[in-house]
Order: C-alpha cells, then structure tokens, then sequence
C-alpha cells in the first residue's frame, strides 16, 4: 500500500459552514426516506403489512426531524385529530353496523 505523496489537507473549521453541515444532513435524511419508502413498497406487495407498518413509524419519524416538528406540535395535532373523531361521531346504535363493528376510537400516544 502507497503512502500519500505530499502534506495532508487540513481544513479550518470554520471553512465548512454550519449552513453546509445541516443541508448534507438534510439530503442524507431524504435519501434514507426514499430508500425506506422503497422498502415499504416492496413489503407490502410482498404481503408483509405488519413489517411495511414498522417501517412506516420509521418513515414518520425521520419526517418529523426532517421537518423539525415538535413534540408540542405534534401533541396539538393529535389532541385535535381525536376531539374532531369525537365530534363526528355519532351515539352508538347497537342496530347499525358501526355500532357492532365499527372502528374502535383512535387513542394516540406521543412516545419518546
């Protein structure tokens, strides 16, 4: 193996921009999406739901950092999703169909 002919290159830390920094963070971020959504896809024609639904909480996740959404925001979003289901439903009728088997209440945890 060959030994670097010359002086290495030293950089300043000041020379690579903070600015620099977060946009190849951020690419990198969005390649990793479009690679996870590939993944996705492929499981579920694959017929893995339950495997493609992990992958979605990935994919979710790294959306949320992309987009620097926070906790509190996400709080307000999901307080809001359950008080509108909760507005739209209607009293139960143990005749209807919804009311034998409609879908259970959506109960969203924020998790850390």
């Amino acid at each position: 193996m060959k030994k670097p002919t010359g002086s290495p290159r030293f950089y300043l830390a000041s020379s690579v921009t903070e600015k620099t920094l977060v946009a190849n963070s951020e690419e990198r971020t969005q390649s990793i999406l479009v690679t996870l959504e590939e993944c996705q896809a492929a499981l579920v024609a694959g017929g893995n739901r339950e495997t493609a639904q992990l992958v979605s909480v990935a994919i979710l996740e790294l959306r949320i950092k992309l987009n620097r959404i926070a906790d509190s925001e996400l709080k307000a979003l999901c307080d809001a999703m359950v008080r509108d289901e909760a507005s739209t439903e209607q009293p139960s009728d143990p005749k209807s169909p919804q009311g034998q088997g409609g879908r259970p209440p959506v109960s969203l945890k924020l998790v850390k």
